[in-house]
């Protein structure tokens, strides 16, 4: 009895066939890129500039590394980049050959620091306290390979926020539900966040936690992207 002949595997689906002649042609897919965040927003900046790329978790007590450098006089940029590096770092021993990115975002307001709130009473309390003032969204991002630091970055945009009242700030975030817990400013400006805010200035991408236009613009001096 013959052997059935074993079918022929699949040809790949056009748009897959598109997608990677279009990492072909705008990356050197030589230069492996890794993002050492588990952040879906970051991620998503990256996928939307046609980057392909894995993420890693870096497992650092960002909390940890705040309360020491504030505790050590450290300023909102220093420690963003120092957080920075840290993700990259645990990432970088690993996969020597990637240029791995790095990124951190601090939240200043009249020189206090502000973390992502914990629950919705903590939510609250953080918009009051922003609430009629201007504030910075300090950004630090920073890429390594091989364990040596390449290129680091700080943007720093502003933002005003609109005079809140205790009932605003109820419904703001009863409409916004947990999601807000996940950002610095108990706010997404890409989203209903953004009715809280008198004036913004500054990168949208670099607001939502990564200056994608100097990153882009390190990666293409870098070989890793394509002119």
């Amino acid at each position: 009895m013959c052997a059935s002949a074993r079918p022929s595997p699949p040809a790949p689906r056009p748009d897959a066939q598109s997608a990677l002649m279009q990492i072909t042609l705008l990356q050197n897919t030589d230069i492996p890129l890794v993002l050492a965040s588990t952040s879906r927003t970051r991620a998503a900046l990256l996928r939307g500039a046609g980057l392909a790329f894995d993420t890693a978790s870096p497992g650092v007590d960002e909390e940890s590394v705040k309360e020491a450098a504030k505790a050590e006089g450290i300023t909102a940029d220093d420690a963003g980049l120092l957080l920075a590096e840290l993700k990259a770092r645990r990432i970088s021993s690993r996969v020597p050959g990637a240029v791995v990115i790095g990124a951190d975002q601090i939240l200043v307001a009249d020189g206090q620091w502000f973390d992502k709130p914990t629950d919705r009473a903590a939510a609250a309390a953080q918009l009051a306290a922003l609430s009629g003032r201007a504030h910075s969204l300090v950004t630090a991002v920073l890429c390594m390979r091989g364990g040596v630091v390449l290129w680091r970055h700080v943007a720093r945009p502003r933002l005003v926020m609109r005079p809140l009242t205790g009932p605003m700030i109820a419904a703001y975030l009863e409409a916004a539900g947990e999601a807000v817990l996940s950002s610095v400013g108990a706010y997404q400006v890409e989203s209903l966040g953004v009715r809280l805010f008198a004036a913004i200035e500054g990168e949208h991408a670099a607001i939502l936690g990564l200056p994608l236009l100097p990153l882009l613009g390190f990666l293409r001096q870098h070989g890793a992207l394509h002119d």
